[in-house]
Protein backbone atom coordinates (compact mmCIF):
# COMPACT_ATOMS: atom_id res chain seq x y z
CA UNK A 1 0.00 0.00 0.00
CA UNK A 2 1.27 3.24 -0.93
CA UNK A 3 1.95 6.14 1.34
CA UNK A 4 -0.91 8.97 1.28
CA UNK A 5 0.67 12.02 -0.15
CA UNK A 6 0.19 15.61 1.51
CA UNK A 7 1.40 19.01 0.21
CA UNK A 8 1.90 21.41 3.03
CA UNK A 9 2.09 25.22 1.77
CA UNK A 10 2.76 27.73 4.04
CA UNK A 11 5.40 30.90 3.86
CA UNK A 12 6.97 29.64 7.40
CA UNK A 13 9.60 27.55 7.10
CA UNK A 14 9.39 26.42 10.76
CA UNK A 15 5.46 25.90 10.85
CA UNK A 16 6.34 23.51 7.23
CA UNK A 17 9.08 21.96 8.98
CA UNK A 18 6.88 20.95 12.27
CA UNK A 19 4.27 19.60 9.92
CA UNK A 20 6.47 17.28 7.65
CA UNK A 21 7.93 15.87 10.39
CA UNK A 22 4.48 14.84 12.39
CA UNK A 23 2.66 14.20 9.22
CA UNK A 24 5.77 12.02 7.73
CA UNK A 25 5.83 10.33 11.81
CA UNK A 26 2.82 9.31 11.18
CA UNK A 27 2.77 7.67 7.99
CA UNK A 28 2.58 10.02 5.22
CA UNK A 29 4.72 11.24 2.24
CA UNK A 30 4.84 14.98 2.65
CA UNK A 31 6.02 17.51 0.08
CA UNK A 32 5.99 21.35 0.87
CA UNK A 33 5.75 24.58 -0.79
CA UNK A 34 6.54 28.03 0.34
CA UNK A 35 3.20 29.70 -1.33
CA UNK A 36 0.59 29.29 -3.62
CA UNK A 37 2.47 29.86 -7.11
CA UNK A 38 5.30 26.96 -6.11
CA UNK A 39 2.52 25.00 -5.13
CA UNK A 40 0.78 25.35 -8.55
CA UNK A 41 3.84 24.48 -9.75
CA UNK A 42 4.56 21.18 -8.00
CA UNK A 43 0.75 20.10 -8.07
CA UNK A 44 1.14 20.24 -12.22
CA UNK A 45 4.01 17.04 -11.81
CA UNK A 46 2.34 15.07 -8.95
CA UNK A 47 -1.52 14.14 -7.50
CA UNK A 48 -1.77 14.63 -3.79
CA UNK A 49 -4.14 12.85 -1.58
CA UNK A 50 -4.58 16.53 0.47
CA UNK A 51 -3.80 19.71 0.75
CA UNK A 52 -3.08 21.42 3.93
CA UNK A 53 -2.50 25.35 3.32
CA UNK A 54 -2.23 28.75 5.31
CA UNK A 55 -3.74 31.80 4.35
CA UNK A 56 -1.68 34.68 4.54
CA UNK A 57 1.82 34.14 1.56
CA UNK A 58 3.51 36.38 -0.88
CA UNK A 59 2.71 36.11 -4.02
CA UNK A 60 -0.12 33.91 -4.32
CA UNK A 61 -2.46 33.29 -0.95
CA UNK A 62 -4.13 30.80 0.68
CA UNK A 63 -7.57 31.41 -0.81
CA UNK A 64 -6.65 32.29 -4.39
CA UNK A 65 -4.79 29.17 -4.48
CA UNK A 66 -8.22 27.50 -3.17
CA UNK A 67 -9.63 29.21 -5.88
CA UNK A 68 -7.31 28.08 -8.48
CA UNK A 69 -7.36 24.33 -7.64
CA UNK A 70 -11.17 23.91 -7.51
CA UNK A 71 -11.08 25.14 -10.79
CA UNK A 72 -8.58 22.89 -12.60
CA UNK A 73 -10.65 19.12 -12.83
CA UNK A 74 -7.26 17.48 -12.08
CA UNK A 75 -7.96 19.27 -8.05
CA UNK A 76 -11.98 20.08 -7.85
CA UNK A 77 -12.20 17.19 -5.68
CA UNK A 78 -9.19 17.13 -3.57
CA UNK A 79 -9.14 17.92 0.09
CA UNK A 80 -7.94 21.23 1.21
CA UNK A 81 -7.34 22.49 4.57
CA UNK A 82 -6.77 25.90 5.65
CA UNK A 83 -4.16 26.30 8.80
CA UNK A 84 -3.74 29.64 9.54
CA UNK A 85 -3.48 32.32 12.55
CA UNK A 86 -7.28 33.87 10.95
CA UNK A 87 -10.26 33.00 13.20
CA UNK A 88 -12.41 35.73 11.50
CA UNK A 89 -15.77 34.09 10.53
CA UNK A 90 -16.20 36.09 7.05
CA UNK A 91 -12.90 34.45 6.13
CA UNK A 92 -13.95 31.21 7.07
CA UNK A 93 -17.34 31.85 4.98
CA UNK A 94 -15.36 32.65 2.36
CA UNK A 95 -12.92 30.00 2.50
CA UNK A 96 -15.85 27.05 2.88
CA UNK A 97 -17.90 29.08 -0.10
CA UNK A 98 -14.75 28.41 -2.17
CA UNK A 99 -13.89 25.07 -1.37
CA UNK A 100 -12.51 24.97 1.91
CA UNK A 101 -12.94 21.29 3.82
CA UNK A 102 -11.51 22.25 6.80
CA UNK A 103 -10.17 25.44 8.95
CA UNK A 104 -7.10 25.11 11.49
CA UNK A 105 -6.38 28.00 13.29
CA UNK A 106 -2.61 28.06 14.66
CA UNK A 107 -1.04 27.50 16.87
CA UNK A 108 -3.07 24.55 17.24
CA UNK A 109 -3.44 22.82 20.85
CA UNK A 110 -1.61 19.82 19.77
CA UNK A 111 -0.68 17.84 16.80
CA UNK A 112 -3.40 15.35 17.16
CA UNK A 113 -5.67 17.91 16.15
CA UNK A 114 -4.17 18.50 12.80
CA UNK A 115 -3.68 14.31 12.32
CA UNK A 116 -7.65 14.71 13.14
CA UNK A 117 -8.31 16.63 10.69
CA UNK A 118 -5.60 14.50 7.93
CA UNK A 119 -7.36 11.37 8.90
CA UNK A 120 -10.49 13.26 8.40
CA UNK A 121 -10.68 14.43 5.16
CA UNK A 122 -8.15 11.78 3.21
CA UNK A 123 -10.10 9.69 0.71
CA UNK A 124 -11.14 6.81 1.85
CA UNK A 125 -8.56 4.51 1.15
CA UNK A 126 -5.86 7.17 0.82
CA UNK A 127 -5.19 7.06 4.67
CA UNK A 128 -3.16 4.63 6.23
CA UNK A 129 -4.21 4.61 9.76
CA UNK A 130 -7.92 3.33 8.71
Amino acid sequence: MTKPVILTVDDSVSIRKMIVVNLENAGYTVMEAGDGVEAIGKLAKVQVDLIITDLNMPNMDGLSLLEHLRTDPKHRFTPILLLTTESDFNLRQKGKGLGANGWIVKPFKDIGQLLRAVHKFLPKGADNQS
